[in-house]
């Protein structure tokens, strides 16, 4: 296709076409063109005729590409949104889901009846990757006092970034799972977890937009999906206060699982399983007493 003179509307015409004929969602031309041309959906489509420069069209064309190729569309503009807000995402870290935001959601709802009004609590974002959790959750509730893990530094490098273009204050420690806290004998009210749940296996059947280029780290976690599950179980006695509460994202699927696994480890606990927009059990709480 020719780069001169082309007017918007022609140019969807082409991705549109284009990402179909390689399995990729149609409408992601779309966000792609609002993005180079930084304007709302609204403006792209009160300026269809409008002529695109070849500059333009030519990154776009290549971003287009890139998609058909495989590279998510949140990497090549490299953002995403999550929970109203604008996160920069890159390889290092995993895209934020839509997901993840009914954890943050269904914590909120939980915390006044578990604590007191006004209590300073610390809370813990374990495995922390972009920040969205533990930056969200800062922004939503400014008295928590927050600090988040992650294992790999150029994750924590872009964590760190969003907090500061968000103007969030969260105090991001490298290290596995709950071991910074444990190393400094620290105890945390509020313990969230997005953590590795997909079985290993399932990698064969998975698109290549998330297997070829999400870190592995962030998604996979043994035979079950459960690996990091039993890991948190041999350590959350260790960093939990009482009262307490524990948050986990899950894979469809395990959310009784893990929910015994949390029981076993806190008996005294309630345990509740969370479905998410979907009807999927999503997230497993523990209000600890």
């Amino acid at each position: 296709m020719t780069d001169s003179a082309l007017k918007v509307f022609e140019a969807l015409k082409w991705a549109s076409s284009f990402l179909k004929e390689n399995d990729r969602d149609a409408n992601a031309g779309e966000i792609l063109l609002q993005h180079f041309l930084n304007q709302t959906r609204s403006m792209l489509l009160a300026n269809l005729h409008d002529e695109l420069s070849e500059a333009d069209f030519g990154r776009f064309k290549a971003a287009v590409e890139l998609h058909a190729e495989g590279t998510p569309i949140q990497y090549i503009i490299g953002s995403e949104e999550f929970y109203g807000r604008t996160f920069y995402v890159n390889e290092e870290v995993l895209i934020p889901r839509p997901e993840t935001e009914e954890l943050i959601y269904y914590t909120l709802r939980k915390l006044p009846a578990i604590f007191k009004k006004d209590q300073k609590l610390r809370l813990a974002d374990i495995g922390t990757g972009s920040g969205a959790i533990a930056i969200t959750m800062k922004l939503e509730e400014t008295n928590l006092l927050v600090s988040a893990t992650d294992i790999a530094e150029p994750s924590l490098e872009v964590a760190r970034g969003n907090a500061k273009a968000l103007g969030a204050e969260v105090q991001f420690r490298q290290g596995d799972l709950l071991l910074p806290f444990i190393e400094q004998n620290e105890k945390v009210d509020i313990l969230l977890s997005n953590p590795p749940y997909i079985p290993i296996d399932d990698q064969k059947s998975m698109s290549v937009v998330v297997t070829g280029h999400e870190p592995h780290r962030a998604l996979f976690a043994g035979s079950d999906g459960l690996d990091f599950y039993r890991r948190f179980m041999e350590q959350l006695p260790r960093v939990m206060n009482l009262p307490g509460l524990i948050g986990f994202e899950v894979g469809t699927g395990q959310g009784r699982a893990v929910a015994d696994m949390l029981l076993r480890t806190f008996p005294a606990a309630k345990v509740s399983v969370e479905n998410d927009i979907n009807g999927k059990d999503r997230m497993v709480f523990a209000a600890l007493q």
